[in-house]
């Protein structure tokens, strides 16, 4: 189980049109025993290898198979939001009201996986237009960052990989404001 508390709004009040509408608390995250694997490295790129499987039925979201894309963290049966419907999800569940937790957790066999899944949890919690895709994403970006650092220890993550980690996802992050026009927050 991972901690995930509340991070304060770090982007314009108009990024946001439901900021926090399902306050986060804990994530449950199924990892390999061996542990988190640091290859791929991270880039803007989701891994494979990383998958929201579903715990409770869910039939308002697309569904794949569990085992095609986290085949040693599912049990059989087991169904995953299909990769392509992260803004669906982020969409469907503020519209009906279902707090991400009630219906979903995180499999995930590697570092890079770990990140962009924290990095869509907060997708989840906080709804958008999308309109100011560098402000949105800059506000998962340190949502993700702070609930890595928290779980750090818990996970076997060392203070060196936590820091290359933040360097590429701020890299990431001034590569999108660039794209936009807009100067990077600090």
């Amino acid at each position: 189980m991972l901690l995930v508390p509340p991070v304060p709004l770090c982007v314009p009040a108009g990024v946001f049109d439901a900021f926090g509408w399902s306050a986060s608390f804990e994530l449950t995250c199924r990892t390999p025993d061996a542990g988190l694997a640091r290859v791929p490295s991270l880039s803007a790129d989701n891994p494979a290898g990383m998958a929201f499987v579903f715990t409770a039925p869910c039939d308002f979201l697309p569904q794949e198979l569990a085992k095609l894309h986290v085949s040693e963290l599912a049990h059989e049966g087991e169904w995953v939001l299909a990769p392509y419907a992260i803004d669906d999800a982020t969409d469907l569940l503020y519209e009906r009201g279902v707090a991400p937790s009630s219906v979903l957790c995180l499999a995930t066999r590697s570092l890079a996986g770990l990140f962009w899944g924290l990095h869509d949890w907060a997708h989840f919690h906080n709804h958008g237009p999308f309109e100011e895709r560098a402000y949105t994403e800059h506000q998962c970006d340190t949502a993700a960052l702070t609930w890595l650092r928290g779980n750090a220890a818990a996970l076997g993550i060392d203070a060196e990989t936590l820091a290359d980690v933040d360097a590429v996802v701020k890299e990431i992050g001034r590569a999108r404001f660039a794209a936009e026009g807009i100067e990077a927050p600090g």
